[in-house]
């Protein structure tokens, strides 16, 4: 019974998000329209570092995992409590958003030292 549920529960939910964006999509191409602006000739902006940015930010994502898996293995034994479970995650989860996001702050460096470089 419960399965069931959340089975029509999900697809409906799937359906009104689905429903809902075109939705508010069309709303928005509409109110463009009744201004005067064409809502085909949005034009987007060039994101020349996007490679750049995700590029370091799985670097240091995988660097956070690399640095957790040695560490947990020089700090914890082979036989490890539950307590020391939970602590061995929780070093995991805090050297993956370590790493991350300084691989974000270095690629937001790259690409303020570029900016300043350009005339």
């Amino acid at each position: 019974m419960s399965g069931e549920l959340v089975a029509i529960v999900m697809f409906v939910g799937a359906f009104a998000l689905v429903f809902g964006i075109r939705y508010l999509s069309n709303k928005e191409k509409m109110a463009m329209i009744e201004r005067g602006i064409d809502p085909g000739a949005q034009k987007s902006t060039p994101k020349p570092f996007l490679s750049l940015k995700f590029g370091l930010l799985m670097m240091g994502l995988g660097l956070g995992l690399i640095i957790a898996l040695f560490t947990t293995r020089a700090v914890f034994s082979a036989n490890m409590t539950n307590a020391e479970e939970g602590q061995a995650v929780a070093v995991y989860f805090g050297s993956v958003f370590i790493f991350g996001g300084l691989g974000l702050i270095v690629s937001y460096l790259i690409e303020k030292k570029w900016l300043d470089q350009q005339p």
